[in-house]
């Protein structure tokens, strides 16, 4: 087996782990593996034939998916609020600082709505499109595939200034960082370390790392964390006064391959958000033990990213009759219904 390709056996084995898991682990929810078997058994190729499409075209759009439905579930929960535009009513998340000219894919998800709603009219909430389109986009990069609980409902509501707050961001410590994750009833070790590793694959601004380059926490100077060859290569593409949207590969090594290779970076300094090397240079950390693991074992990683991620898909749900169903994931029922009946008229 090589290492790019998970095993049937890790993907089993997750899956009972996740199953094995305490009473508590997870929220007590009605999401369910099988909740569209019967009223939309097409969800999954629907979803996994329009990401397949929109890769040949943009090769960052897997990484782009996966943070939509990490951004989503860390304010007030997976119910797909990072969607909504901004309305009479709503104040858009997609405007807070960790979303503004950085969250995308938004057209590839409605693309995977309007067909959707062709296929199985009023079924498929957009929260539960996020988290499938998440695991569809990790397993086409390589990575593993695990059994989606589904059966979430879709907010009425935004909340920005949540969002400025409780995602977390690349210029943060681990201190923060931990802060952040336990809000929302992810563990400060495992879990954090696990769901990192998701930046084994995508691009990032280089308006995000300037300040790491050349006046770190207001020095003057670099981050001392950097490997000195990697900041020339980083100061080479991002210098002072230039292009801040130019684009810089999270994983240096394997760019569009969701593999082991981030922890590997991080042993070598090369982690390029400063998030993202505080998991390995700040010391003492029980964090840096668990990147050793997973740098040197794939399997490994894969495992815990999957029980990390059926986590994370469980924080705070809409079910049962709370929320709606939208059937645009810009705009919610009422909204919808208005500019329909506006335009109609």
């Amino acid at each position: 087996m090589t290492k790019e390709m998970p095993s049937l056996r890790c993907i089993i084995a997750t899956l009972f782990i996740a199953l094995l898991l305490p009473p508590g682990s997870f929220p007590a929810t009605t999401l369910s593996p099988s909740f569209y078997d019967e009223t939309c058994p097409t969800v999954f190729s629907i979803i996994r034939g329009i990401i397949e499409q929109a890769l040949l075209s943009d090769p960052r759009i897997g990484a782009s998916l996966l943070r939509l439905h990490f951004h989503d579930c860390f304010v007030n929960g997976c119910d797909a609020s990072i969607l909504l535009d901004n309305s009479a009513n709503i104040e858009s998340e997609k405007e807070a600082a960790p979303n503004n000219n950085s969250a995308r894919g938004f057209e590839v998800v409605d693309a995977m709505k309007i067909a959707l709603e062709f296929e199985c009219p009023g079924i498929v909430s957009c929260a539960d499109i996020l988290a499938i389109a998440a695991q569809e986009a990790v397993n086409l990069a390589g990575g593993p595939s695990w059994l989606v609980l589904l059966g979430r409902r879709d907010s009425t509501t935004a909340n920005r200034t949540l969002a400025n707050l409780a995602i977390p961001a690349a210029f943060e410590t681990l201190d923060v960082l931990k802060s952040k994750f336990a809000a929302v009833g992810l563990n400060t070790s495992t879990d954090l370390v696990a769901l990192s590793g998701a930046h084994t694959f995508g691009r990032a601004q280089c308006t995000i790392v300037i300040e790491r380059l050349y006046n770190f926490n207001g020095t003057g100077k670099a981050d001392p964390t950097l490997n000195a060859t990697y900041l020339e290569t980083l100061r080479k593409v991002c210098p002072q006064g230039g292009n801040g949207s130019v684009l810089l590969n999270l994983d240096p090594t394997t760019p569009n391959t969701f593999d082991g290779n981030y922890y590997t970076n991080l042993q070598a300094q090369e982690g390029l958000l400063q998030s993202d090397q505080e998991l390995f240079s700040t010391s003492g950390a029980d964090t840096i033990e668990i990147v050793e693991r997973f740098s040197s074992n794939q399997i490994v990683f894969f495992e815990s990213f999957v029980v990390s991620m059926l986590k994370m898909g469980n924080i705070s749900p809409v079910t049962g009759t709370e929320g709606e169903i939208r059937l645009s994931c810009r705009r919610v029922h009422m909204d919808y219904t208005s500019s329909n009946k506006w335009s109609s008229s």
